[in-house]
């Protein structure tokens, strides 16, 4: 099993959807990605061989990914938060951030809809 940047990359799936399993690589990254390197999109993961495993290494690792990318958006938010910026302020109420409606259509950012339970009563003495 190849572990690039800290991650096991599945064995049987081809290595331009493996690669997206890196958080900060999509499929047009893994596509430029596997260009570079000269290998091809079709090779299953498990058909690598050490030395390219090597190079993709060290071409992901230019890249920034995982941690670090996760790292740097937290901090992008908190920045808009602290200055006061309408999208931190969205940000900090859970609401959508990019101009999407919220009349309805926006559980996703806000949560499900709580309902309440029917037939709990308190009995009165």
């Amino acid at each position: 099993m190849d572990r690039i940047v800290g991650i096991n990359l599945p064995e049987e799936k081809r290595i331009v959807i493996a690669l997206t399993y890196i958080y900060g690589i999509g499929k047009q990254t893994s596509e430029q990605i596997l260009d570079e390197v000269g290998i091809g999109h079709s090779v299953r993961a498990k058909d690598l061989s050490e030395s390219d495993t090597n190079k993709l290494q060290e071409v992901v690792s230019r890249i920034v990914t995982e941690g670090d990318l996760r790292r740097k958006l937290s901090l992008d938010i908190k920045r808009l938060q602290e200055i006061g910026s309408y999208r931190g302020y969205r940000h900090r109420r859970r609401l959508p951030v990019r101009g999407q409606r919220t009349r309805c259509n926006c559980r996703t950012r806000k949560g499900h809809k709580r309902v309440a339970i029917a037939g709990k009563k308190k009995v009165a003495k």
